[in-house]
Formats: structure tokens, sequence, C-alpha cells
């Protein structure tokens, strides 16, 4: 058989196989549009010695997990050295680098504070670059008038406005210093991702402005679905038609700040509804030991996941 008779063969193989009426089916079968992601946060919830990105990396790993979502605060150091390290573990396992999480706030009155978050920010979009990381985690920031997280997780991520200024200045502020990071992201190719996380965007209402006030393929929005503490899935729907990254939070053992019993089999599917076809990335926040409470909320999730 030469090589033509042998593609005209496979052809009508295959023609047979995949008929018309039922080629989409075919096609379809037991994919899922979700991949699972592990943030290394689930290992480290800032009030225990550091665990190493490698040993997160590691854990994936060894549960097929495609992707690890770094906390950069997690991070040994920013030497290129350790970044490319980084890289190449995660390639020769098998695993994805798909976020860097930041911290950075934009709601302040102060310029020269702004610009120092803005400078940040640039600073860590470049971080992602050279490890080859699409995605970085954006924070709009919050008034900051309760100062302890402890305080503001226990009043439910709600605290007043600064006196003397309105929430429509902190959106200025925020928005402002989001465009000028935006030039960077594309020159690098890293996405911010704009997080529901406290402040301003702890509603869908406040995600969604500065979202839409901002026209650029280098905005998206990361989808935190612990993050909204009342009525969720109303607002996660809210939010899923424009999601880019989707963080899972689970809270085996009890939550560190809260706990929310969350019906994941019901946010995947509104995720699906939405079209959503992205990570999914555990952020497991509860007290249980990691290595069994991160295995058990893996566990869960891609049952969840399950088409």
């Amino acid at each position: 058989m030469n090589r033509r008779n042998f593609f005209q063969q496979a052809t009508l193989g295959t023609a047979a196989i995949v008929s018309p009426e039922n080629s989409v089916t075919a096609l379809a079968i037991d994919v899922s549009p979700f991949k699972l992601g592990l943030s290394t946060y689930s290992y480290w919830h800032f009030k225990t010695p550091k665990v190493a990105i490698e040993t997160v990396i590691d854990e994936a790993a060894r549960m097929n997990i495609e992707g690890v979502d770094i906390l950069h605060r997690q991070m040994d150091n920013e030497d290129n050295g350790y970044l490319q390290k980084l890289k190449r573990h995660a390639f020769v396992n098998g695993v994805d680098l798909i976020c860097l999480s930041i911290h950075q706030s934009f709601v302040t009155p102060d310029a020269v504070e702004r610009q120092k978050n803005i400078d940040h920010t640039l600073h860590c979009i470049e971080l992602a670059y050279k490890m080859g990381i699409p995605s970085v985690r954006l924070n709009s920031g919050r008034w900051n008038t309760i100062k302890s997280f402890d305080e503001l997780m226990a009043k439910r991520g709600v605290e007043p406005i600064l006196p003397g200024y309105t929430e429509d200045d902190g959106f200025k502020w925020c928005i402002d210093s989001i465009e000028k990071c935006l030039a960077k992201a594309a020159e690098c190719g890293v996405m911010l991702a704009l997080e529901n996380h406290w402040g301003l965007t702890s509603t869908p209402e406040g995600l969604l402005r500065i979202r839409k006030a901002i026209d650029s393929p280098w905005l998206g929005v990361l989808l935190d679905t612990g993050n909204f503490l009342e009525d969720p899935y109303t607002k996660l729907e809210k939010v899923a038609p424009i999601a880019n990254f989707v963080q899972a939070k689970t809270y085996y053992g009890g939550g560190e700040w809260y706990t929310l019993d969350l019906d994941y089999k019901r946010i995947v599917n509104i995720l699906r509804q939405a079209n959503y076809k992205g990570y999914i990335a555990l952020e497991f926040e509860g007290k249980e030991a990691a290595e069994t409470g991160v295995r058990k909320s893996v566990a869960m999730l891609r049952e969840a996941m399950k088409a």
C-alpha cells in the first residue's frame, strides 16, 4: 500500500466509525472543558513555616493535576536562577505553571503609595514572564480602615470608606493604576486576572465596574468561589460569563477564617452554563492537614467536574 492509498483507507475507516449522525457525540465523549489546578497557598496559610513551591509541584504531579498556581509571597526569593529552577521543575514533572498570585492595593489617596503598588505589579509581571506563567492574580485593594485581616474577616470583609473620600475615588484610583500596568502585560503576554478579593471587588457589581471600564484583552477576571460570603451562587452566576481563571476554596477541618458549605456540582454547572473552559485551581483553606485536606478536595472537585 502506497502513502496515498494508506491515507485514503484511513479516511474511509474513520468515516465508517464517525458517521455524520454520531460525529459530534464521538468528539465530545468524556471531554471536560476544565483543567484542575493546585494553588501553593493550599499548603501554606501564612501561619506556618513556608512549604516549598517545589514540594507543591511534586504533590500536583503525584495527583495528576495539570497546573500549579504560585503564591508570590510563598516563593523563596526572586533570583533568576530560582525562577528558572521552578520552571524546569514543573516541566520535568509534567506540570504547567498557570498563575502567579500577587498582592497589591490601589485604593489609597497617596499617589506615591499607588505608584509603589503599580511598580510591584510591573515587577511581578516580569517574574511571571520569566517563569512562563500566562496570568497574574490582581487585587483592587481595600480601604484599609480595618488594619487587622482577622478583624476584617470577622466583619465579613466589610469595612468603612476612608473618611473624606468616596467609593468613586477608590474606583478611579484602581482603574487608573491598572491601566498603567497593561502595556507591560501586553509586552510580556501575561494576562492580569482581577479577583473578587476584598475591598472594591468584594461584590460582582464592583468587580464588573472595573472590568467594564478598561477595554483591554490583557485584563481578565479571576473568580474565587470562596470570596462571596453571602448568596454565593447568584453572585457567581453574574461573574462566571467573564471569568478567565477560577480558584476553588475548600474548608476541610473548618476554615482558617470562615467556612462555606459550597455545592461544587452546582458551581461547576454554573461555569459550564457560562461556557467557561479554563483552569479550576484548588485553594484549600481548611485547618485539616494539607496532606489529607488537599487530597479530599481534589477527589471532590474531580467528581464535581465530571461531564
